[in-house]
């Protein structure tokens, strides 16, 4: 009798532990957070919100005018020309922040984004995307870097060549002294012998166009993370997520313009070329900010083809600046004579690299 009336307690009881133990569907979903954002504590009214967006266009765009014109305008101080061993310690900084940006900022964004539960387990979860695609874009940010390079590189030869053919048959081939008289294009002067290997205008002809294909490389990339991120906070209703990046992301764009600004600077581009290239990139956050609020009501940050689209392009962008950081920038400065020449300027560089890598990384806690 006694074990006939406590079974159904015991039922009770049992069924209630398994309520406890095993999680319905609708806390799954709200652990994963893949449905319709909805307004809770956390969150304020979109009127208040957009208050703060709009103070983050006029603070980012404020601050990357600065950041990128810098370096572009310092080149009126003899100091910071780059000529001088001042821009070796500017560059390092630079690249300390772009790589920062690429391996602390961006990179991890990416694997949260194509990693979240929101996702399917096959194929994101059975598969590193994150580093395959940046890989792949670190692949292809040395083949446009190649054969741009060998590009420019014949195209400034054969029209040197062509130069020097049509002065030596309008000169009728040898002078009296029984050697050919050449005008070279690259060096407007006259050159005596039957061949001529590449000139000292040449050698920094070639320079100038890898630094060229450089900083246009590398916006290309800083550009690609700077729209997501500003359709990321456009398109955001809580202030938690706003108020924190508005303050991060305006150092973000001051440090990463820097940067940028340092490559165009040693690029010597034509004033309207520079100043082109310093717009794009000051107003492309700016710009991913007023599309984000555009679509602020129907875009869900975490439906799957959002976080799919973000974590690809995030994977892409960190590849092509950590590739340009290492490569183009580092490897190029590090490895040049004349800093390997002088102990002191390498020590500065060093701290310069560390510096630039450490603020930028201090920055994540908040963006």
């Amino acid at each position: 009798m006694i074990t006939t009336n406590c079974s159904p307690y015991k039922h009770i009881i049992l069924s209630s532990l398994i309520l406890l133990i095993i999680p319905s569907p609708s806390l799954v979903a709200a652990d994963c957070g893949c449905q319709d954002n909805e307004p809770g504590p956390a969150r304020n009214k979109t009127s208040e919100a957009l208050k703060f967006k709009l103070a983050a266009i006029a603070s980012i765009l404020t601050a990357g005018a600065i950041g990128i014109s810098l370096p572009i305008l310092g080149r009126k101080v003899p100091a910071l020309r780059p000529e001088n061993d001042m821009f070796f310690m500017i560059k390092a900084f630079a690249a300390g922040v772009i790589l920062a940006t690429g391996f602390v900022h961006i990179l991890p964004d990416a694997f949260e984004t194509l990693t979240s539960p929101c996702l399917g387990e096959n194929p994101w979860g059975k598969f590193p995307f994150v580093g395959f695609v940046a890989m792949l874009s670190a692949i292809g940010t040395l083949m446009v870097d190649t054969f741009a390079s060998t590009f420019y590189k014949n195209m400034h030869f054969n029209k040197s060549k062509q130069v020097v053919d049509h002065v030596v048959d309008e000169e009728g081939g040898a002078g009296h002294d029984g050697h050919v008289h050449v005008h070279t294009h690259a060096t407007h002067g006259h050159a005596h012998g039957a061949t001529a290997g590449p000139s000292h205008e040449d050698t920094s002809v070639t320079d100038l166009v890898r630094q060229r294909i450089i900083s246009q490389v590398l916006e290309l990339g800083i550009v690609v993370h700077s729209v997501i991120i500003g359709i990321s906070l456009g398109a955001s209703q809580s202030l938690d997520t706003i108020k924190p990046l508005l303050a991060a992301l305006s150092f973000h764009q001051f440090f990463e313009g820097m940067g940028l600004g340092g490559c165009i600077s040693q690029a010597k581009f034509k004033s309207v070329t520079t100043t082109m290239m310093m717009l794009f990139f000051s107003l492309t956050t700016p710009i991913g900010i007023g599309v984000g609020i555009g679509i602020s009501s129907v875009y869900k940050e975490n439906s799957p083809k959002a976080l799919i689209v973000e974590g690809i392009f995030n994977s892409a962008s960190a590849g092509i600046l950590i590739y340009m950081a290492l490569v183009d920038i580092l490897a190029a400065d590090f490895m040049n004579p004349r800093l390997q020449s002088n102990v002191r300027l390498q020590m500065g560089a060093h701290i310069s690299l560390l510096l630039g890598a450490g603020c930028m990384s201090f920055l994540a806690k908040w963006a």
